[in-house]
């Protein structure tokens, strides 16, 4: 199959998130299945400094229509390697920002410019360079109107882009919403500006036009796609899911073993696998030592790498800062995000200087760290879609602690629940059910023995992008 993708992050170029794995991870594996897979991502800054974009050729010049202006952009075309192609869209003034999408106190005021402009150049480029795809794949809501642009396209220039559309919802919270001017922009027509189109409560939204328009939608869990249609977890567009239930389907992300593999990991000081643990107490060791943290203590090491954000649970972290502080164990939390949250971590690590660590920085490398170091990782998510630091865990045999939601459940089977399958910790996103998980979890340590059992089979699950982008390749045949 000719396959496109459209993505505002792709890693290892350009990453804030678990978009950018899950993207890049699900891409990688669909070309190794022998798919030509196209991939288009914003030529921010820091992706036009990875040495592979840098060495990239600039092959087209683009005129992009928004408004009643036209507007200039570039493309560099980068050869991952035969049938996987990666088309980065320039425009310095959209995507010349040392941020990709905000300041990091509020979002940057032309967001619907920039990502107009983004899917609008997918649809020229296609044109320009006569990319005709099986399936096009929009992935959020800055990838969210392609659909809805190929198709107007498509029939204003007479044109065949692609038979068939999907668009993934990997976070429902964020869905591109923007005044009513923003439409102009985009030159749809004006019918679409209606209920039955974009328009959302006298804005538009960007999300609501790959929902309705795509035509398959997925989510990254079984459990997110029933969540998002509830009050609850839908974030208002519970009712625009529900329309598209029939075409509604969640399929979990996987890792990619190449990246997320104790066994072949050289960002660690020492490498280990189920067979042969001897390297993760060094790991652990080192991460100890890392932190400046107590490395005699015999209680356990939680661990936690997040974005900084409600959504993560750290407000159930901070509230159980009392079991840090009196408990035989430690705490190292790596992640970047609400100001208020750092200034708060931060004062609880100053404050037990040998208990708990805190960096307020993106480091791959203590990611990695932190997985094969920690004995327990913790996810106190109030809704996580898929996550992935979960299934890292029970790769790098650090058992998951984590909030009975999304994703979650569906990869992380509680020990209580079942015994003889158990691979973690799963509670309730409150305080009162993270305190008694954490108490379960001190339980768990003390006993060695079931401790190394839910380790090995945590580490001999398959989580690997080749059975997850089977999923995929069975839902694009299904669509052709």
């Amino acid at each position: 199959m000719k396959i496109v993708h459209a993505a505002s992050e792709l890693y290892p170029y350009v990453k804030t998130g678990g978009l950018a794995d899950a993207v890049g991870s699900l891409t990688a594996a669909l070309a190794e299945k022998g798919h030509e897979v196209s991939v288009f991502v914003p030529a921010y800054r820091t992706a036009l400094e990875h040495k592979e974009v840098a060495a990239a050729e600039q092959r087209l010049g683009l005129r992009v229509e928004m408004g009643d202006r036209v507007y200039a952009g570039d493309v560099r075309v980068l050869q991952v390697k035969k049938g996987f192609t990666v088309y980065f869209i320039g425009r310095e003034e959209f995507f010349d920002r040392r941020q990709l999408y905000g300041n990091g106190e509020r979002d940057f005021e032309d967001n619907d410019a920039r990502f107009v402009f983004f899917c609008k150049a997918i649809v020229e480029v296609m044109r320009i360079a006569e990319i005709r795809a099986d399936v096009v794949h929009a992935h959020d809501w800055q990838a969210a109107l392609l659909p809805l642009l190929l198709r107007n396209e498509e029939r204003r220039g007479g044109l065949a882009l692609a038979m068939k559309t999907a668009f993934t919802i990997h976070n429902i919270a964020f869905q591109g919403i923007f005044p009513m001017r923003s439409f102009g922009l985009t030159n749809l027509p004006d019918e679409l500006l209606g209920i039955d189109g974009i328009e959302y409560y006298g804005q538009i939204n960007f999300m609501k036009g790959g929902i309705l328009f795509a035509d398959r939608v997925t989510t990254v869990s079984p459990r997110y796609a029933s969540e998002i249609q509830t009050a609850e977890f839908g974030c208002g567009l519970e009712g625009v899911v529900g329309t598209r239930v029939e075409d509604l389907v969640g399929l979990i992300n996987g890792i990619n073993p190449k990246v997320w593999n104790p066994a072949k990991d050289r960002l660690l000081p020492e490498r280990y696998a189920v067979q042969d643990m001897t390297g993760k107490p060094v790991c652990r060791t080192a991460l100890l030592r890392r932190q400046g943290l107590d490395e005699h203590g015999k209680g356990p090491v939680f661990g936690m790498v997040c974005r900084l954000t409600q959504q993560k649970g750290l407000d159930l972290l901070l509230a159980a800062k009392d079991f840090f502080v009196q408990q035989d164990c430690r705490l190292i939390v790596l992640g970047q995000g609400d100001k208020s949250i750092e200034n708060d971590l931060r004062d609880l690590a100053r404050a037990n200087p040998r208990r708990m660590a805190f960096s307020a920085r993106h480091d791959e490398e203590m990611s990695h760290l932190i997985e094969a170091g920690a004995d327990f990782f913790l996810m106190p998510s109030h809704f996580e879609p898929c996550g992935l630091n979960q299934m890292y865990s029970q790769a790098y045999g650090t058992v998951p602690v984590v909030a009975r939601v999304g994703g979650l459940v569906d990869t992380v089977v509680d020990l209580d629940e079942e015994p003889e399958e158990g691979t973690g910790i799963l509670f309730e996103p409150t305080t009162p059910a993270f305190l008694q998980a954490l108490q379960r979890s001190l339980q768990l340590f003390a006993q060695r023995e079931r401790m190394d059992a839910v380790i090995r089979r945590g580490m001999t699950r398959d989580f690997s992008w080749q059975k997850a982008a089977g999923a995929y390749e069975e839902l694009y045949q299904g669509m052709l």
